[in-house]
């Protein structure tokens, strides 16, 4: 998922070409087929199929002269078949596979379809991987991945995420299923453009197409709850002194990661800092715990209401499972000030401190920047999906009153009771 013009649909035709030949360069530790294979692969409409896959795989589709310049090494491009009705464009390219010792051993092929011809132009017999170039509709997808059930290969997409978060999108991006893999590039990350180049065509696109077009990240365009780009709030890592007080906030999830944020603030200049993140799905306390113990037993913990829920298991209150694993949770759930604790509030907070600078990300926590970009409205309602470590975040905002340094006690409030009974520096015991 990737940027306009960056390099992915390139790459992609190569690996195809690798698995069709069998001729695998030293280095390449991904998949690697042992026998001659047969590929699916396609885009929008046969044009798009004809000036993407056919052009990178084959070579320029108006001049039959130059086919075998493309990904496809032209001794090995065996025949083609054409596709009626669509001139210059082919409809099956067949290819000569080799074995490990480089001897000819069989003839792979990959059909080229389109998406406009419907579902069922993709049922096609088993094959060994289908490459999917821009998004396809989702009946195709999943019709796509039956074709190799049996073969258990590939299925691969290359795509910039114009239609923003779809449910294909979803899957790689948010719900990140078991067995599939996301990676991202930027124009930052394509080297044959030069930074003045860079600089220009990020300009040339509309301010709400950006992103995706130039990042790879899905556009929503006015229902962002955050309309703040990226760059506006990432900063460097750097250490963090001794004397900010740091708290931490936790998310509770199963089904849904849960999620921890670590937090700075600089009192002197009112700037708090996301430091260190952690999201995890289907995670016990024990399991959770662990992961976020390093980050010092000293550590204020803010949670949300929910803690106070019992375990259908246990019979114990959440935030007192995850006190019992060494986390130093507070002995309320996270309100401000005055103890209301609406979401409303809290994000609205969120953004005046990033509008005035005064919210900044450490730029490695790429999970925190996945969530803030997806994080949207529908119907002028926010969309409670994906904001594990956001909310993570926001309950160690409203409480970053109690706010500590690692040598010295949290400070309490002695207007509110525990519901586990207290320690003598007022945490939950």
């Amino acid at each position: 998922m990737a940027g306009n013009q960056v390099g992915k649909t390139l790459s992609a035709a190569f690996e195809v070409a690798m698995h069709l030949t069998g001729k695998y360069p030293e280095w390449w530790t991904g998949k690697r087929f042992t026998e001659n294979v047969r590929w699916l692969a396609g885009s929008e409409s046969a044009e798009l199929t004809r000036k993407g896959i056919q052009r990178l795989l084959l070579g320029p589709p108006e001049n039959e002269a130059q086919w075998g310049t493309g990904a496809i090494p032209k001794a090995d491009v065996v025949d083609w078949a054409r596709r009626q009705g669509v001139p210059d464009a082919v409809a099956t390219i067949n290819v000569q596979h080799y074995d490990l010792d480089g001897k000819p051993d069989g003839i792979s092929s990959v059909q080229l379809a389109t998406y406009d011809q419907g579902r069922t132009k993709w049922q096609a017999d088993t094959v060994h991987g289908v490459w999917f170039d821009e998004e396809p509709p989702e009946d195709i997808y999943f019709e796509g991945i039956t074709r190799t059930n049996t073969t258990l290969g590939p299925v691969m997409t290359t795509l910039t995420p114009l239609m923003g978060v779809s449910n294909v999108v979803k899957r790689f991006y948010l719900d990140k299923e078991p067995s599939t893999h996301l990676t991202m590039m930027d124009i930052a990350d394509a080297e044959h453009y030069t930074p003045e180049q860079r600089a220009a065509i990020i300009a040339s696109y509309p301010a709400h197409e950006r992103k995706a077009r130039t990042k790879g990240i899905p556009q929503l365009g006015s229902g962002r709850v955050f309309p703040i780009d990226d760059d506006e709030i990432k900063i460097q890592a750097f250490p963090i002194p001794a004397h900010w007080p740091q708290i931490a906030g936790i998310d509770f999830g199963w089904d849904h990661p849960s999620a921890a944020a670590r937090l700075a603030w600089d009192r002197d200049a009112d700037c708090i800092y996301v430091i260190a993140t952690h999201r995890q799905r289907e995670q016990t306390p024990v399991m959770f715990a662990a992961s976020v113990k390093p980050w010092g037993a000293w550590l204020p913990w803010a949670w949300p209401h929910d803690g106070l829920q019992h375990d259908k298991g246990s019979g114990e209150q959440l935030a007192k499972q995850y006190k019992e694993q060494g986390l130093a949770m507070h002995p309320q759930r996270a309100t401000f000030e005055d103890g209301s604790n609406g979401v409303e509030a809290g994000i609205t907070g969120m953004l005046d401190r990033m509008q005035t600078g005064r919210l900044k990300i450490f730029s490695h926590l790429t999970e925190w920047f996945e969530e803030f970009n997806l994080y949207h409205r529908k119907d002028g309602l926010i969309v409670k999906k994906g904001d594990d470590l956001l909310s993570a975040t926001r309950y160690a905002m409203m409480m970053r009153r109690f706010a500590t340094t690692q040598n010295k006690p949290a400070p309490t409030n002695s207007n509110t009771t525990s519901f586990a009974g207290r320690d003598g520096n007022g945490w939950m015991s």
